[in-house]
């Protein structure tokens, strides 16, 4: 399973400007994860956070929204 750089054990990862979570697992939200992270800058810019326990209440327990399509 393909995953972001420096994220490669997380499955929820989370846009600090948008704070939307996204699902690695799930292809679609993770092509959209992909494309902001590049086009965005999004690593660089440091704007991208990874949550421990690696679960969506721990996202949703910072923050952090999931969308699902």
């Amino acid at each position: 399973m393909a995953r972001l750089a420096r994220f490669e054990e997380h499955r929820f990862v989370g846009t600090r400007d948008t704070m939307r979570v996204y699902d690695c697992d799930e292809p679609e939200e993770f092509a959209e994860l992909s494309t902001r992270a590049v086009e965005d800058d999004l690593l660089d810019r440091d704007l991208l956070q990874a949550f421990g326990p690696d679960t969506l209440p721990e996202a949703a327990n910072r923050g952090f929204v999931h969308r699902r399509r």
